[in-house]
């Protein structure tokens, strides 16, 4: 008798990358690729992708691809349990800490997942101090 090895359903998750220059360090594909390889890893499978591409962290305007997830998010219009991030300087650096928060929150109580890469810091990390990291 033969016994199957079954392997846990992965998780979807909606990847979001932004890079505000051509020179910045991480480029998108740079962060896809990181992104893509802690998926694997750890069980998820990346089912959306959200982009801003030459986009400044620091205010939502001109970024349609947070936009989008945050609208797909709070309209329950998502096909994905979790988010992926480089570093949570990906997400934004918006100086008004009651916009940063809205947005945490918007995501927090409605995706069950929300995992920042391995590069960031543990001053970083801690910034969202209730979501998992990666």
């Amino acid at each position: 008798m033969t016994h199957e090895l079954q392997s846990a359903p992965q998780i979807r998750a909606a990847q979001y990358i932004r890079m505000s220059t051509e020179h910045q360090r991480y480029s998108i594909e740079n962060q896809a690729l990181v992104i893509a390889e802690y998926a694997e890893r750890r069980g998820y499978s990346i089912v959306q992708t959200y982009e801003d591409a030459g986009k400044s962290g620091l205010s939502l305007r001109g970024r349609e691809g947070l936009k989008r997830l945050l609208a797909d998010v709070v309209t329950g219009q998502q096909a994905f349990s979790a988010i992926l991030v480089l570093d949570v300087s990906r997400w934004g650096r918006f100086p008004d800490a009651d916009q940063s928060a809205h947005y945490e929150f918007s995501v927090e109580v409605r995706a069950s997942r929300w995992s920042i890469a391995p590069r960031c810091s543990k001053t970083t990390a801690a910034w969202f101090p209730p979501y998992s990291r990666i």
